[in-house]
């Protein structure tokens, strides 16, 4: 498994991985041009995770110069409860701090019961 930065051309990848997992919502600001503009103002903070050259994994973040956002950490069910989607946490949240970014905010759907079990889990072990 490899984790390296996002681009623009894993857009396509990320947004079939995003329509495949429950609980995840694409909007207007999801579009390629919206993703792409998103990429470039937060350069070092979006990561994949892949296998053999395909896409099982993908966060995004960002931030506003005082506080860091994480949205879209999703890990392919296949390949949960190996650790993936912790490392693209701690990637992120790694690289926030580099830049003097140390508060972050996770956006999650209180319906989405997946994520909110993994990121209790988050929580206990930081």
């Amino acid at each position: 498994m490899n984790i390296r930065e996002m681009t623009i051309d894993d857009y396509e990848n990320i947004i079939e991985l995003f329509k495949q997992t429950p609980g995840i919502t694409l909007r207007e600001a999801d579009s390629k041009e919206g993703v792409k503009n998103y990429l470039l103002r937060n350069p070092k903070l979006n990561f994949i995770a892949q296998e053999d050259d395909v896409t099982i994994g993908c966060v995004m973040c960002g931030h506003d110069g005082r506080r860091g956002y994480l949205q879209h950490l999703v890990v392919h069910s296949k390949f949960r409860n190996k650790g993936i989607g912790e490392k693209l946490f701690s990637k992120c949240l790694t690289n926030l701090k580099k830049i003097g970014i140390e508060k972050t905010h996770i956006f999650v759907f209180k319906d989405n019961e997946i994520a909110n079990l993994f990121l209790g889990f988050l929580i206990d072990s930081f």
